[in-house]
């Protein structure tokens, strides 16, 4: 689910890529040996070359048991549907087709949320008679394109994923739809949209410094129970577009069709095919292909620079010095002074400067070019939870914060401090009703 201004990476050449469609994540080729996260024999449209020896177990961890992928390799939709729901049982929910037609109506272009290269994403509405135990809700609906060569593989790593991870800060998954080459996906519906969205849509209103920092919070809280695997799960493509808001702005991560299983045993890392979006991709893992948690760290480091400044990880709409954010931002990261030059202007200095300078230091630590020197996430959690404290709010736009004078008859003056050509000087009062009677 990219935006617009990000681009895919991978290390297979991708053909008909449309601007048009700015979910479109980025992929190898279909069912590459190479890849090993959830793969076997799958069902049509997509197989691979030749069999392989996959992973057999994701790592205990709490809300997530041992599933062997191996049951989960049969070659038709009808034996794909006996083994979840082996598996899940009541947790998921197998609906059909023609159920999940009536809830969008017919996936009707008014329902239509958005469009990406898994498919298009559907609001649907559930009443309590659906299904016995499933409440009255609104839902999201993501559906397939058969035409498409990743759609199979990462409907299935949803399913497997998040099927069985369970946390505030993932995305719900209600259930799934296999119908010969049909494949769905219903999650819970998210009222606030995507941090992309909210950060870079102009119609928009600007998010509060406050609600900044909850988001921020509630991601690294997601990223840290996928990192609290015995064998880790590495999301791969953390960005503001995958990071989905309630209607209280909780964040949840979304979209775990790129997810992968951690290194096992003695291993440092994972070796696989290239796949992420440009500008949140951590440097090693693009040149080497090595894949660890601290790749995500790189990548949440990114979206805080991107909530610190209001702009995107890549855009070429501007200068070239200014086109990839970790660049430009860098050299202005270590100074209160300097930071206040990039702040996002719609935040209009309602932030807390001791906040920012703290915020940006911490994504400098994330952003670097040696892993090792990445923090991981609950020691980002606790950092960036420490900042909520902080009450001074920042001095920007060439004005002081308002003060209050008293004036002689009885009423209080608010006199606002402007910076003009480096020297102060007071602009006329604003009168407001005095508390006095």
């Amino acid at each position: 689910m990219n935006s617009p201004n990000s681009s895919s990476i991978s290390s297979t050449p991708r053909q008909h890529q449309s601007n048009s469609k700015p979910w479109r994540p980025l992929t190898t080729s279909c069912c590459s040996v190479e890849d090993q996260t959830i793969l076997g024999r799958l069902s049509r449209p997509c197989r691979p070359s030749r069999s392989s020896e996959l992973s057999k177990n994701i790592a205990p961890m709490p809300s997530f048991r041992r599933l062997s992928f191996s049951d989960l390799s049969r070659s038709s939709s009808v034996r794909i549907n006996e083994d979840l729901a082996q598996n899940f049982g009541a947790e998921l929910y197998d609906f059909q087709l023609s159920e999940l037609r009536a809830i969008t109506q017919n996936f009707s272009s008014n329902f239509l949320l958005g469009e990406g290269g898994f498919g298009t994403v559907h609001k649907g509405y559930m009443d309590e008679n659906l299904r016995q135990g499933l409440k009255a809700q609104a839902v999201a609906v993501k559906l397939l394109d058969i035409e498409g060569l990743q759609g199979h593989r990462e409907w299935l790593a949803e399913v497997i994923f998040l099927g069985q991870l369970r946390h505030p800060n993932l995305v719900k998954l209600i259930g799934y739809c296999c119908e010969d080459e049909e494949r769905l996906l219903v999650y819970e519906f998210m009222p606030r949209g995507s941090l992309e969205n909210h950060l870079f849509k102009r119609l928009s209103v600007s998010l509060p410094w406050g609600t900044r920092l909850r988001i921020a919070i509630g991601a690294a809280k997601g990223l840290a129970f996928l990192h609290g695997a015995e064998n880790p799960v590495i999301y791969r493509d953390f960005k503001t577009s995958n990071v989905l808001l309630d209607s209280d702005f909780t964040a949840k991560l979304s979209d775990f069709g790129l997810a992968k299983m951690g290194p096992e045993g003695s291993d440092t890392h994972v070796t696989t095919r290239v796949m992420g979006t440009y500008g949140y991709a951590a440097p090693e893992y693009v040149s080497t292909g090595h894949l660890t948690t601290k790749s995500d760290v790189y990548s949440f480091g990114v979206v805080l620079l991107e909530l610190l400044t209001g702009r995107r990880a890549m855009d070429k709409s501007r200068p070239k010095t200014e086109q990839y954010l970790v660049d430009w931002a860098k050299p202005y990261l270590t100074s209160s002074r300097r930071l206040r030059y990039i702040m996002d202007p719609r935040l209009a200095g309602q932030y807390s400067e001791k906040g920012a300078k703290q915020m940006a230091l911490l994504a400098l630590q994330c952003i670097s070019l040696k892993p090792k020197d990445r923090p991981k996430m609950p020691t980002i959690i606790e950092t960036l939870e420490s900042l909520q404290n902080f009450k001074d709010m920042a001095v920007t736009c060439g004005q002081w914060p308002v003060s209050t004078k008293s004036t002689r008859n009885g009423a209080s003056a608010k006199v606002k401090l402007e910076v003009r050509g480096g020297n102060f000087r007071k602009s006329s009062p604003i009168f407001t009703p005095s508390n006095k009677t």
